[in-house]
């Protein structure tokens, strides 16, 4: 419990939310974490939780739940999940304060209910979402915010209608490395945003193992369309989120391809996908996901004219990066006179292969998980009943571009956004 409050206050004090500052205007919503430095412990002041869904993430985020119950006055009152091992499951951990449901709607029935969490499949959440917060529940749904365009203006509409907190769980919001970053964006440490690419590569089939018999779709939804989009939902819409954070913007056309052609085996998602998104500005987001090959894992670069960064590895690298000193420079200069090949033909012969330079770190301190620090911001919202500035606008511009991206692929061609989802 107290390395959690620990953790925060550190967090807090790193990114220099004290007087909040620059910070707060690359990401407006590190706020809600300066919220209430001191909670007060009062029953008044409890945010009393509902999870929907307690598989392996709904488990992650009750563990979460858990250690903040004492520093953050939280607490868990309500689980739900219609597979009754993972109900069990949750049940355990929440260690005697929640209630069980098989049915959500019996759920979001209780008085004594602020707030749920939704840890579904994706073709889930937007019934869910839509019920609980006509329930009068503020709502946190992982990402990706919904399967179609429709159901992601649709959750937006009720939020709206209903002033019910939704937040969408794009935890590289709260991740230090990347706020950083991003007030590098900002401050114009790397010049001009021409680029930014991304991938995420694994190399498994993505398949979990069954329990029982006759239970493939359910435990391994994402693999068909009834349920999920595959790739892009589940893996490319958090690196869709961080582009239009980037950039302050979403785009304005996406193009893409993918197919499987490697894991024949029933699946109806790609097993590998590229897309291409554009901007007004003539600025690209390039993207691709493989589960077939990890060697090169997952990264998002942003490329400037002055520097690029890496975000994943927590990296920037100057286009004129100092030189080493005294006796490194000495050595660098003899390794490149005695192994650089002299060009035959003159200098427009010579390779640009990539830079040797391995750059330095955005942020010292990078280890705070910043899972935790997403459900901080959600129940200080919930407790001040207020919204965390531009959160909702994140989740629902990368469920919109997610879905589209999607579209492109299946269709084969341009996609722009229907005038009638532009928010």
């Amino acid at each position: 419990m107290q390395e959690t409050d620990n953790s925060r206050r550190e967090f807090l004090k790193v990114m220099g939310l004290g007087g909040l500052g620059l910070v707060t205007l690359s990401s407006p919503w590190m706020s809600a974490l300066a919220d209430n430095n001191a909670i007060s412990t009062g029953a008044a002041n409890k945010v009393r939780v509902g999870l929907i869904g307690s598989g392996s993430r709904g488990c992650y985020h009750l563990e979460n739940l858990k250690s903040l119950e004492a520093t953050n006055n939280i607490q868990i009152v309500a689980i739900c999940d219609n597979y009754a091992p993972h109900l069990n499951d949750g049940l355990k951990i929440a260690n005697g304060t929640a209630k069980g449901f098989s049915d959500y709607r019996k759920l979001l029935e209780m008085k004594d209910l602020d707030c749920v969490l939704i840890v579904t499949p994706l073709h889930l959440h937007a019934s869910i979402a839509v019920d609980a917060m006509k329930a009068g529940k503020h709502v946190f749904c992982e990402k990706s915010m919904a399967k179609t365009v429709e159901e992601c203006k649709l959750m937006y509409d009720t939020s709206k209608q209903t002033d019910k907190i939704l937040q969408i769980g794009h935890q590289r919001c709260f991740k230090p490395s990347y706020i950083k970053a991003i007030e590098y964006i900002r401050s114009g440490k790397i010049g001009k945003v021409n680029q930014i690419r991304a991938w995420w590569h694994r190399n498994n089939d993505w398949r979990r193992p069954l329990p029982a018999p006759g239970m493939d779709r359910q435990i391994n939804w994402r693999l068909y369309r009834d349920y999920s989009l595959g790739l892009m939902t589940e893996l490319a819409s958090h690196h869709i989120q961080v582009a239009n954070w980037v950039l302050g913007k979403s785009p304005v056309s996406v193009m893409g391809t993918g197919s499987i052609n490697f894991w024949k085996d029933g699946r109806e998602v790609e097993d590998n996908v590229a897309v291409i998104y554009s901007y007004a500005d003539g600025t690209k987001f390039v993207y691709d996901s493989m589960i077939s090959n990890k060697f090169y894992g997952l990264e998002q670069q942003v490329l400037g004219d002055k520097g690029t960064l890496e975000l994943e590895t927590n990296k920037f690298y100057s286009e004129n990066p100092p030189k080493p000193a005294g006796i490194l420079q000495l050595v660098n200069d003899m390794e490149h006179g005695l192994f650089t090949a002299v060009p035959i033909a003159g200098a427009s012969w010579v390779p640009e292969t990539a830079s040797k330079y391995k750059g330095d770190y955005i942020s010292l301190d990078d280890k705070i998980d910043e899972g935790v620090l997403q459900l901080i911001g959600f129940s200080n919202a919930v407790r001040n009943n207020k919204p965390i500035p531009q959160l909702l606008e994140q989740g629902y511009h990368s469920g919109i571009w997610t879905v589209l991206g999607q579209q492109a692929i299946d269709e084969q061609k341009l996609i722009t956004l229907p005038k009638e989802f532009n928010i």
